[in-house]
């Protein structure tokens, strides 16, 4: 959910953009800032040789991220920072309605 969170925020600039993108997940800012171009030469391939998962999400946000200068700030969930506390209540608020309308995740479509 925290590759979707990002490409649905980044969807939603309509112009080139200079951001700070805030995220508790070290497997969104590593993925975006380290693995990704690791990834990309091996053909999607990990550094073991198994595929990278989610391999759909990071080639979207790949494409995304390529149009806008973004400062990626990690940082520790659930420790009282403002915004985090905001989102994540969101987040758990969307789950509950989502179980109760039976609504499905959403699968980018």
């Amino acid at each position: 959910m925290e590759l979707l969170a990002a490409i649905r925020a980044l969807e939603r600039l309509s112009r080139t953009c200079k951001i700070k993108l805030f995220t508790d997940s070290q497997y969104l800012k590593q993925g975006i800032t380290s693995w990704l171009p690791k990834w990309k030469a091996k053909n999607w391939k990990k550094s073991d040789g198994k595929p990278v998962k989610n391999k759909d999400l990071w080639q979207i946000l790949d494409t995304l991220t390529s149009k806008h200068e973004i400062d990626w700030i990690w940082i520790q969930g659930h420790s009282g920072h403002k915004e985090n506390t905001i989102v994540d209540k969101l987040a758990r608020d969307a789950i509950i309605l989502g179980k109760k309308n039976k609504l499905k995740p959403d699968p980018l479509g």
